[in-house]
């Protein structure tokens, strides 16, 4: 992504010295402006070479990135634009496509923070200067819930890399549960986000497994290792479960009973894509799921508190309510000794 960025600049800076008919441009003059426009926006010191240069007029001519840029040379070594009024920045864009880029940066700018997305910065700049140019700023109309604030998110691009070019990795992972932390030689599969917390599904040691990105402290590429890939469909992989955990047990029929005012929450958003409506009663909805019983569906039941009622299998049920029984003792437990504090 930062070569693309850099690449931008450069045909920015180009195209402002073609613009300029006040001047003649040698290859070197452009080699020049390239070289101090990335030491200036970037603050990097380095002397872009003839040939980088070379490639990028030859992309500008080209219909790769849209510009056909009608560049030509004239008494042998200078550079300019056959026409007079042409300029990269001004490839027409409809009211439509206009509506949409929009809506696309809006988005995508709160992802900025995330560090697979940081590099866009510079590509949204690019658009909103190209979409924006006769608009005001207008203020973000989405908002998606996001946690800059969540640990391993730094995590995200390394893995994402060693995915896409199927890379061996080492993990040093803690889990809530261990007391120490251990390194793990992981073959990265998919990168899950669930809840605003990000998974990696991984294959370690013959086994699939899922790794919270919070509880990894250090990634490390294996690079004599072979990458296995399991080529795995995250639309398949997940269907059976709510969340990321996947026991590979055959799925069950979840029946409960969601009270009157909240069943048309459950009813707008549905537990799992399986759900179906069993039965209409005069004070609630009962529903059923076909899924893996796991961690992410106990949670959200519990979430429903007296709102929800699991009618089977009957073992989730007996769980569900060894749990309330719990927290009503917690609670006692809590008033308990606040009346002896008083």
């Amino acid at each position: 992504m930062a070569s693309n960025k850099n690449a931008l600049i450069r045909y920015k800076t180009i195209d402002n010295c073609l613009q300029n008919t006040f001047r003649r441009w040698t290859l070197d003059d452009l080699i020049d402006a390239c070289s101090e426009a990335l030491y200036e926006y970037e603050g990097k010191d380095t002397y872009v070479s003839k040939r980088t240069v070379q490639l990028d007029i030859q992309m500008m001519r080209s219909d790769k990135l849209g510009y056909n840029a009608p560049i030509e040379v004239y008494d042998r070594k200078y550079y300019r634009y056959a026409e007079d009024d042409y300029s990269i920045k001004n490839i027409p864009v409809t009211d439509k496509d206009i509506k949409i880029m929009n809506e696309a940066i809006e988005m995508l700018r709160q992802f900025k923070d995330f560090s697979l997305f940081k590099e866009m910065d510079g590509v949204l700049q690019r658009l909103e200067d190209s979409v924006y140019s006769s608009q005001k700023q207008k203020r973000a109309i989405i908002h998606l819930d996001k946690n800059e604030q969540l640990k391993g998110l730094e995590f995200i691009d390394p893995i994402y890399q060693a995915i896409q070019n199927k890379k061996v990795i080492k993990v040093t992972y803690q889990s809530f549960k261990a007391k120490t932390s251990n390194t793990m030689t992981i073959h990265p599969q998919l990168l899950k986000e669930f809840n605003n917390r990000w998974f990696v599904l991984a294959l370690h040691k013959g086994k699939d497994i899922s790794l919270a990105l919070d509880r990894i402290s250090k990634i490390v590429e294996d690079e004599k290792a072979l990458y296995k890939d399991l080529e795995v469909d995250g639309d398949e992989y997940y269907s059976e479960v709510v969340g990321v955990t996947v026991a590979k047990t055959r799925a069950q029929r979840v029946q409960f009973w969601i009270d009157k005012s909240n069943a048309p929450y459950v009813i707008t958003k549905p537990f799992h894509k399986s759900q179906r409506i069993i039965e209409e009663r005069e004070d609630g909805v009962v529903f059923d799921i076909l899924v893996q019983v796991n961690f992410e569906l106990e949670r959200l039941i519990l979430g429903f508190g007296d709102s929800i009622e699991v009618i089977k299998p009957q073992k989730l049920r007996d769980r569900m309510l060894d749990k309330l029984n719990n927290a009503i003792s917690n609670y006692h437990r809590a008033a308990d000794s606040v009346e002896e504090a008083l």
